[in-house]
């Protein structure tokens, strides 16, 4: 299994918080509905993270999305039906997740440590199980991957 792993991201919210909204999945299921926000829309663009050709794109995916308790899914896409289930919860520190339905085997740990009362830091690390041929391929996007992950994530208003 190859391991990729984001820089860490400060976020400014308490550990608790953050493991309390990325415990469970419906808590992210607004980030759907912001996607069609004209005010975010126009913020991304301001901000040069997304490429305006890829807003659509994102809006598409964001539609397929469903969300449960333990998962999250992408409904229709090319491959099938794909879903990051939650496989261990380990309160407040780490939420592990596996990738189910995709043509190869997938993890992903999302890691979370105090810094304060009120800020925390946080590591996303994807592993994947590929051959040499696809290690190769996959290496850069997988990285950018998990790096675009973890800074969506540090973005996320955690109070409730």
């Amino acid at each position: 299994m190859t391991k990729y792993e984001s820089t860490v991201k400060q976020i400014h919210f308490p550990q608790s918080s953050i493991f309390a909204k990325l415990a469970d999945l419906r808590n992210l299921e607004s980030l759907k509905e912001r996607v069609n926000d004209p005010a975010f829309l126009e913020q991304l663009r301001a901000s040069g993270q997304v490429p305006e050709d890829k807003l659509a794109q994102i809006q598409e995916m964001a539609s397929k999305l469903e969300f449960t308790v333990d998962s999250v899914s992408i409904v229709g896409s090319p491959i099938g039906n794909v879903a990051l289930q939650i496989v261990e919860r380990e309160e407040p520190k780490c939420i592990k997740f596996e990738v189910q339905g995709a043509p190869m085997a997938a993890n992903l740990w999302i890691q979370l440590l105090p810094t304060s009362a009120y800020e925390s830091k946080m590591k996303c690390t994807i592993g994947a199980d590929l051959n040499f041929f696809l290690k190769q391929m996959a290496k850069k996007p997988l990285q950018e991957g998990v790096e675009k992950l973890a800074d969506m994530l540090a973005m996320i208003p955690y109070g409730f």
